[in-house]
């Protein structure tokens, strides 16, 4: 089975360095027992059934060792707890194993694509999400690293913000609140095949539905933006705008149905935020300041795809078409689309629910370093401030 991009990145090295950039970060964790071990198992499996099953319990144990080693519950390695990225160098690394694995047994790549499904999943927190029942409930999302061909060693900090939040509980004079947190690709044919959906569908889809788990009180999808910049997106579009992602695919063009999930018919343009952006704003968080961000691109009624009458407005108009909203038109604004799609379209329209831009990290100078003090510093500060704010909504919605 071809290997995808991402996996191909998995023996690169960084500028000034021969060791493959998968495995500096995987060491610096402590990681390397955990995919070591997964890989010399492989040869073991002695069937389908036994093989999924195994597969899928590595990527679930990925994922809690990743939260616990954030939240400070396993100490291991060298790198700061707030890293993102051995996770997710972890994972692709383990995924390549599986598509490169030869086993003893029968194996279509049918089959082959059905465990590195569930195996993705599992190591994405998107099977561990739970909620105690006398709770509020406030499910998040963060993103993988992403623009790795300008980087290796590029960070996400909405990723090491999934990993600070999940799990977390606040107590209120209202009552607890729960937030679990799952972490998102950066990949158009993800989202094509249905993991936004997958994610937070079976929390917002009504006890008649067989795939119902549960209700959920608030959601809220978290992603990079730039340097200084806490924005809280006033609007989501159901437009992609061509971007590359993190296995260099591109997709222009309208953001796809979501299959066999309840959808507003026809799909919305445009979709606003419902999050307590007041309250948030009023938090009082920093080190960066904290807007509601407007702003949208749009084709004017009756004028898609016309380029020369695209226009830039505050809020959308009456039957215009969607171009790009206030965060973009890329995967970060579509978390936030999808998300807020499948609200709508389960029913849930005054729910809290948006997308939260936090801001971008500046890298050490030198080219070859995994990490320094500085950098470490300000992605802890970034990433406080996000828990902060997620924290500020979480109590708004429980009062």
């Amino acid at each position: 089975m071809l290997l995808t991009v991402e996996e191909q990145r998995t023996t690169l090295s960084l500028p000034g360095r021969t060791s493959p950039i998968a495995r500096d970060f995987i060491e610096a964790a402590g990681f390397e027992g955990l995919v070591d071990d997964f890989v010399a198992k492989l040869a073991g499996h002695a069937g389908v059934t036994e093989a999924a099953a195994a597969i899928r319990t590595a990527g679930a144990a990925l994922w809690t060792t990743a939260v616990d080693r954030a939240q400070g519950r396993l100490v291991s390695g060298t790198i700061d707890p707030y890293d993102d990225r051995p996770l997710y160098w972890a994972r692709t690394s383990m995924s390549r194993a599986v598509r490169e694995w030869e086993p003893s047994f029968p194996l279509t790549d049918l089959q082959r694509r059905a465990i590195l499904r569930q195996f993705d999943y599992a190591s994405r927190g998107i099977d561990a999400v739970s909620f105690p029942g006398d709770s509020a409930k406030l499910l998040v999302s963060g993103f993988d690293t992403y623009s790795l061909d300008d980087s290796l060693r590029h960070s996400n900090p909405s990723g090491a913000s999934a990993l600070q939040l999940d799990g977390r509980t606040l107590r209120t004079p209202y009552g607890e609140v729960t937030i679990r947190a799952v972490i998102f690709p950066v990949n158009w044919s993800d989202f094509d095949q249905g993991i936004v959906e997958d994610a937070f569908g079976p929390w917002l889809v009504g006890p008649e539905d067989p795939r119902h788990r549960g209700a959920i009180d608030a959601l809220m999808t978290i992603s990079q933006t730039r340097r200084g910049h806490m924005h809280i997106e006033k609007w989501a579009g159901g437009f992609r705008g061509g971007t590359p992602d993190n296995n260099r695919a591109l997709n222009w063009g309208p953001i796809s149905a979501a299959a066999l999930w309840p959808q507003p018919q026809p799909s919305p343009q445009f979709i606003e935020t419902t999050l307590p952006y007041a309250a948030m704003i009023a938090a009082g968080t920093g080190p960066w300041p904290v807007t509601l961000n407007p702003g949208i691109t749009e084709w004017p009624a009756g004028t898609f795809p016309d380029p020369e009458a695209l226009r830039t407005t505050p809020d959308p108009s009456p039957g215009s078409h969607a171009a790009s909203a206030p965060g973009s038109n890329y995967l970060s604004n579509e978390s936030m689309y999808r998300t807020n799609r499948l609200r709508l379209g389960t029913g849930h329209p005054s729910m809290p629910g948006g997308h939260l831009h936090i801001s971008a990290l500046e890298y050490p100078t030198d080219a070859s370093a995994l990490t320094s003090p500085e950098f470490e510093a300000d992605r802890k500060a970034v990433v406080d401030q996000t828990v902060a704010l997620v924290e500020a909504a979480g109590k708004t919605v429980r009062r």
